[in-house]
């Protein structure tokens, strides 16, 4: 059984919701599954006059954790096209994972959420496996056997580096059943991938 670690930072609960079904996806597939979240830097009087859902279930991730994982699936928002500073903050403690290489051979996975449709999803996707691949992780994305991301009768997330949505600037629109599937996808893809690595 393939253990997998869906890692995520989410402002507004889209990537929270994100997650959600990115494990499930995984746990379809057999897969020993348990999501973290990134601290929260924001000062809690600005998230709170922001709006940020602060009610988020999942426990803090360690950076000592990551290794004991076949596969780490790491999905955030989008600021100026890129990962959100949480994330990038979070993933900058792994220094020491990456001098031992500690996560070399091991699955990664990437998803993301923008506020407008060419609001940089994918340049967010590829911020995230820049670091996969520096870290030593294997990309693993979102393929098109997943026919939701050839959709033209709605807008939609989705692309072949990994399953996104859209949430508009002020967070109101909320992730669509299609971009869900893509994220249990993707889920189940990374962890039947990991299942033949690793057994």
């Amino acid at each position: 059984m393939a253990k997998v670690l869906v890692l995520y930072y989410s402002a507004y609960g889209h990537i929270e919701k994100m997650a959600h079904a990115v494990a499930e996806g995984a746990r379809e597939a057999g897969a020993h599954v348990d999501i973290r979240r990134v601290p929260e830097t924001v000062p809690d009087d600005v998230a709170k006059s922001s709006h940020y859902k602060l009610d988020q279930a999942a426990p803090i991730a360690r950076v000592d954790e990551l290794e004991t994982y076949d596969a780490i699936v790491i999905g955030t928002g989008t600021r100026y096209g890129r990962m959100t500073s949480q994330m990038a903050s979070f993933l900058d403690q792994t220094g020491p994972l990456w001098a031992r290489g500690a996560l070399n051979g091991k699955v990664g996975g990437a998803f993301a959420s923008t506020a407008t449709q060419h609001g940089g999803q994918e340049t967010t996707l590829f911020s995230i496996i820049t670091n996969l691949f520096h870290l030593g992780l294997i990309p693993v994305g979102l393929p098109y056997s997943f026919q939701g991301q050839m959709k033209l009768d709605e807008v939609t997330g989705g692309s072949p580096y990994g399953a996104t949505t859209i949430a508009a600037s002020d967070g109101s629109r909320q992730v669509t059943e299609n971009e869900l599937a893509g994220a249990r996808f993707q889920g189940k893809h990374i962890a039947e991938v990991a299942t033949k690595l690793f057994g």
